[in-house]
This record gives structure tokens, sequence and C-alpha cells, in this order.
């Protein structure tokens, strides 16, 4: 009977590095609505920010799978 179904947004931040954060955020969505893959700008604050040099920043997290 449940519509949302949980899913893993996983960040495509990186690291001073330039290795992936491995940062993710767990949220629901309509299925029936939403077919395709859901996109979303969240704060990572993991990632690397190159213009100041510090850690933190927002960037595009991507739905993925919860394990």
């Amino acid at each position: 009977m449940a519509v949302r179904e949980k899913i893993r947004m996983n960040s495509t931040g990186v690291k001073k590095d330039g290795k992936k954060t491995g940062y993710f955020k767990t949220t629901t969505k309509n299925k029936t609505n939403m077919k395709e893959k859901f996109k979303k700008k969240y704060f990572d604050p993991r990632a690397w920010n190159p213009e100041t040099e510090k850690f933190g920043m927002h960037v595009l997290f991507e739905e993925g799978k919860i394990k």
C-alpha cells in the first residue's frame, strides 16, 4: 500500500585528494509520480571547496539504492 519508497542520496562531492566523499542522506520519493532518477543539491560537510580552500559545500546528490 505504501506509494513512497526509501532512497539513498549519494554525494557527488570530492575530498581534497580527488576521491569521492562517501557522504549520503536518506529520503523518500513518490514512486507513482517520479519514474526517473532523483537529483537534488544538498550540503556535503566533507566536500572540498577549492575556491574557499575549506571543507563543506553544496553539491549534487544522486539517487541510489539502499543496501
